[in-house]
């Protein structure tokens, strides 16, 4: 698939000079800072890297160049599955800026999930967009210079890597000095640090993310780095870009989708109120598998033109069947890496540095910590059964039947 090579082009200025533009700061997240700009023919948006972690802040450095990673992955998002990102106007690799794209009148999806929104075709949207930006990202499609190229540039995204490998894989598991958590949950924290076989399989894991360079990775594919109107879904933030284990973006996204659901009781006005909102919620993590599994089907299909599986070893030798036996095969395995990945996020989320507003939002604390418990014993059998959950159904039967449990 071709990308874009080269720098933005510039952004145009407004006919009215700069002191009539109005800035607004409305930047939420944990690492930079992020402004409207309004002027007389319209408004952008200008997202700037700090030289720190804005969520920790200058004692914990971080340097400004996360921000052309930024700009790289979105510029191939866009050509792997074109109006799936905001579209970038401008980059200033020096002062650490992008200019792109205002979305309105979207929201952040999570804020939405919180809310109670629903958006029609949410789950099947998400899921095309990592079959497409994943499968045509990798040697499946990718010519093998270019893939290598890609490789070796984003190989320098070394600092958020650290992040990923730590805060995610690591810290959770034992009693990290960033990790906080919701009074409450000390016992279901002492039971995951405990758990032996645990810390094997999530450090198997992490060695797929840091090995397995299979695809360029979104790499923090969450509820927050997703825009939503009534009829738009964009994919946003893709600082922590990587090279990684196709899974990994898949089980991410399923992921805070099952928080979403484990947290709505938190969010009712009266008993069971979000019971249906909660079925809903696991139709929306249904469908993003679904239809990832159906696109990247389609993909493998019809753009297999990488120098894995070559049309040439199967189909042009007459044995199509061993290229779907192939499809099937490689599936599993993005399958039970995705629901291992699934199950660490879901752990990090609510005992390492950065959570989720999904459970922060719920104001009463043993309630905040019950459904955070439920939702720290699904991670926990996610990655335990990983091998042994053959389809969506059997994780959505899970996660219903631990809804009702009481985890503390």
């Amino acid at each position: 698939m071709a990308v874009p090579s080269g720098r933005a082009e510039p952004f145009d200025q407004p006919r009215r000079p700069p002191d009539s533009w109005q800035v607004e700061e409305v930047g939420d997240g944990n690492l930079n800072l992020v402004f409207i700009l309004r002027g007389a023919l319209g408004a952008a948006i200008v997202k700037q890297a700090l030289p720190y972690v804005r969520l920790v802040g200058e004692s914990w450095p971080l340097p400004l160049k996360r921000s052309f990673f930024e700009y790289n992955a979105l510029i191939r998002q866009e050509a792997r599955d074109p109006g799936a990102v905001p579209e970038v106007w401008h980059f200033d690799e020096a002062q650490a800026i992008v200019v792109m794209e205002f979305l309105s009148p979207h929201i952040i999806l999570r804020h939405g999930l919180i809310q109670g929104k629903r958006y029609n075709g949410l789950g099947e949207r998400l899921g095309e967009f990592c079959a497409r930006t994943l499968f045509r990202g990798s040697d499946l499609s990718m010519k093998p210079a270019a893939k290598k190229a890609d490789m070796a540039l984003f190989a320098g995204n070394v600092e958020l890597c650290d992040i990923t490998e730590n805060l995610v894989f690591s810290d959770p598991y034992f009693d990290a000095k960033l990790n906080h958590h919701t009074p409450g949950l000390e016992g279901p924290i002492a039971r995951i640090q405990a758990d032996l076989p645990l810390k094997v399989a999530v450090q198997h894991l992490k060695m797929g993310f840091t090995a397995q360079a299979e695809t360029m990775l979104h790499g923090d594919l969450h509820t927050g780095s997703i825009m939503v109107s009534d009829d738009d879904i964009r994919v946003i933030d893709p600082e922590f870009a990587t090279y990684g284990p196709i899974g990994f973006d898949v089980g991410m996204l399923i992921s805070n989708f099952l928080m979403a659901y484990m947290a709505q009781p938190g969010h009712e006005t009266g008993a069971g109120t979000r019971a249906e909102y909660q079925d809903w919620l696991l139709s929306v993590t249904a469908n993003v598998w679904t239809a990832f599994e159906a696109e990247f089907t389609r993909l493998w299909r019809e753009e297999r033109t990488g120098i894995l599986y070559q049309a040439t070893l199967y189909e042009d030798q007459g044995h199509g069947l061993a290229s779907e036996i192939a499809r099937a095969e490689r599936l599993g395995m993005i399958w039970r890496d995705a629901l291992g990945f699934c199950g660490v996020e879901m752990h990090r989320r609510i005992l390492g540095l950065a959570h989720n507003a999904d459970f922060e939002r719920i104001s009463d604390e043993a309630t905040r910590a019950g459904c955070e418990a439920r939702a720290l014993a699904l991670g926990t059998a996610l990655i335990h059964g990983r091998n042994g959950l053959t389809g969506i159904p059997a994780v959505l039967d899970l996660a219903r039947r631990i809804s009702l449990e009481n985890h503390l």
